[in-house]
């Protein structure tokens, strides 16, 4: 287990073995995403994916809330100083998003509290959603102005459209029973953090390559036509790796597997 580190913005990164822990520390702000904490989270994400090291990330907030999305505070001085704002499509910079989205390392987003507005849409870009119970999930962009881009994207596709669509265009919060019935939260516990971390290291137990393999595909698969997706080849290739071999060798001799990432 590392030191864990602070960055200024308010994000503290921490390695426990196999898996990155990347947490959320602005409570006082719930978690608010300033332009130099998102700004950091993709940096943390990205030396993520170069750490041969790291084999799955959990992401979590400290406080009551997961996320309250933007910091509104911030965008509201850059309106009143006249700086132009630019929507999520137009910055010159990859959106947090679509970076926890294309990082080829699994991501458990632990939801110990609300995650709402660009709260939602980073759980939503996370592969697996461990929740408490009771808690809000939700888009309110549509009550103040703002787009929910990514959300009105991804959300349909991961949940039924007229559900979908009752989200966004009611601006209404939904609970994390709701998501759960779902399927959009894969597990609901008063255990948040740690039952985040039980998968997380049961996704590190197997095969790193393998696992970099399968969240690449399921990702890029999704949309394309059957004949396209089972032709598609992308990330590391397991067959040939050494970690095949080595998990075929593991699995005859009744012993734990020792992968190299090879």
């Amino acid at each position: 287990m590392s030191e864990p580190f602070r960055h200024g913005s308010g994000l503290i990164v921490e390695t426990r073995g196999h898996v990155r822990v990347l947490t959320l520390d602005r409570p006082e702000r719930r978690n608010a995403l300033s332009s130099p904490l998102q700004a950091d989270l993709v940096e943390e994400l990205l030396r993520s994916t170069e750490d041969a090291e790291v084999r799955a990330i959990v992401l979590t907030g400290n406080g009551p809330a997961f996320c309250a999305g933007f910091d509104l505070k911030e965008i509201r001085e850059r309106d009143q100083r006249g700086e132009r704002f630019r929507p999520p499509m137009d910055r010159p910079g990859r959106s947090l998003f679509e970076v926890v989205t294309e990082t080829p390392v699994p991501i458990v987003a632990a939801l110990q509290g609300a995650a709402v507005a660009g709260g939602f849409e980073l759980a939503l870009a996370c592969d697996l959603r461990v929740a408490a119970p009771g808690i809000s999930l939700g888009l309110p962009e549509a009550a103040i102005g703002m787009g929910a881009n990514f959300g009105s994207v991804v959300l349909p596709k991961r949940i039924p459209m007229g559900i979908a669509l009752e989200m966004l265009l009611t601006a209404e919060y939904v609970t994390s029973e709701d998501a759960e019935r779902w399927g959009l939260v894969n597990r609901l516990t008063d255990d948040v953090l740690p039952t985040a971390m039980q998968l997380a290291e049961r996704i590190a137990a197997n095969a790193p390559v393998s696992v970099r393999r399968m969240k690449e595909t399921a990702v890029k698969a999704l949309e394309l036509p059957l004949w396209q997706a089972l032709r598609l080849d992308v990330g590391p290739n397991p067959y040939l790796s050494e970690d095949r071999k080595e998990g075929i060798a593991a699995y005859l001799e009744k012993r734990p597997p020792r992968w190299t990432g090879r």
